[in-house]
């Protein structure tokens, strides 16, 4: 508990790490003071900081940690039993329309492993991995930080889709400068789509904060709801189109001379161990992408 605290220096953060009451954070921190006769913490205000005395304690909590992993991996590995715990962030994409496929085949194989999902926004899942709430993640946007370390796993297509007899179906490819002429259904800021449309439209002479942008949601089904709803046309990925498609509830279309093909890459910390049930499951799904668009996956 005073490991997540200090990792966040933030007890509500903490409380949601460990699914417990902010209140119950607080009291078992204060027992821990009790017991060092030292404050662990400074308060100010809305902020916390780690004393000198904390830093010293965060330091040891760090150590007996890594040594609890590196336990558990030599104990499976003398087993030969691959057992643990695998958390695996991803972006909304890939939480709602890979990954499902990919954990089902996983735990075939590997049924003594859990696993636990977060689905967030590309900007989410690289702060978790950041904090180390997080083994893995899976994203589609860009990265910047030098210690995250990023893995192509497969390419997935976004498409411009319309609600059935909108005007730009007239077109079977959308001029890109159409797009402005209608009210637009946006991801929102921090999405890893919003980022990849911002940059393949600016690169086709269309400024993002140009379009005619009337909602942003966060996710890709609220978006292709409001779409559905008449509310504008958007932009998703092709591997969340495939029950619309069938229905004809939403209409796909590419833009004139603008491919928007992406990159889904692995990220995780360069410098963090991982368990052999964290390896495990970073190969397997490697091995799964290998060579496929993520719309070629079978339902």
């Amino acid at each position: 508990m005073f490991h997540a605290v200090a990792k966040h220096l933030s007890f509500t953060r903490a409380a949601e790490e460990l699914y417990l009451t902010q209140p119950a954070v607080t009291f078992q921190i204060r027992q821990l003071e009790e017991h060092f006769d030292t404050r662990l913490f400074d308060r100010h205000h809305n902020r916390i900081s780690l004393t000198e005395a904390g830093v010293v304690v965060f330091d040891y909590a760090e150590r007996i940690l890594e040594l609890y992993r590196e336990t558990e991996k030599a104990i499976s590995e003398m087993t030969g039993v691959t057992r643990g715990v695998v958390k695996v962030g991803a972006s909304t994409t890939i939480g709602e329309y890979l990954l499902p496929r990919i954990l089902s085949d996983y735990h075939e194989r590997f049924n003594d492993v859990q696993v636990q999902m977060t689905i967030d926004n590309t900007r989410t899942v690289i702060r978790k991995l950041e904090d180390a709430t997080i083994d893995v993640g899976m994203v589609e946007g860009p990265v910047k930080n030098k210690n995250i370390h990023r893995e192509p796993c497969t390419e997935d297509e976004l498409l411009v889709i319309c609600p059935v007899d909108h005007p730009l179906l007239e077109f079977d490819e959308i001029p890109v400068q159409k797009l402005k002429e209608y009210p637009f259904v946006s991801r929102e800021e921090g999405s890893g789509t919003r980022a990849v449309i911002t940059e393949h439209l600016g690169k086709a002479g269309l400024n993002y904060d140009h379009l005619d942008i009337v909602l942003e949601l966060g996710s890709t089904e609220a978006v292709k709801g409001a779409v559905e709803g008449g509310i504008g046309v958007g932009m998703v990925s092709s591997a969340s189109l495939r029950k619309e498609i069938k229905l004809g509830s939403l209409i796909p279309r590419r833009i004139a001379g603008v491919s928007i093909t992406r990159t889904i890459h692995f990220v995780h910390q360069k410098q963090k161990f991982r368990s052999k049930a964290v390896e495990a499951f970073y190969q397997f799904a490697k091995e799964r992408c290998a060579g496929q668009m993520i719309d070629d996956f079978p339902l």
